[in-house]
């Protein structure tokens, strides 16, 4: 049985998500940029093949949090707009 991917923390917000990428090209390059991070990180931390340096992996993991700080970011703003929009 395969593990959930660690990296993926944005999964119960992806209606969120998919109306930002339609609204932002940026949200949606960032996103992307996670998306395929985070799967690579996750592939060489799950192979079965040649080891991967330990500081290559510690830069991805850096690269990942940066990017999920600035997904968070855009999500808050996103959700305060929302609830701001009902009121």
């Amino acid at each position: 049985m395969e593990r959930q991917n660690k990296y993926r923390k944005f999964q119960l917000q992806q209606k969120n998500i998919e109306a930002l990428e339609r609204e932002n090209s940026r949200f949606k390059r960032v996103y992307s940029e996670y998306e395929n991070i985070s799967d690579e990180l996750w592939n060489l931390e799950n192979s079965k093949n040649e080891p991967v340096p330990d500081d290559f992996i510690n830069a991805m993991i850096l690269q990942t949090s940066y990017l999920e700080d600035e997904i968070e970011d855009w999500l808050l703003q996103f959700n305060k707009n929302k609830t701001d929009i009902k009121q």
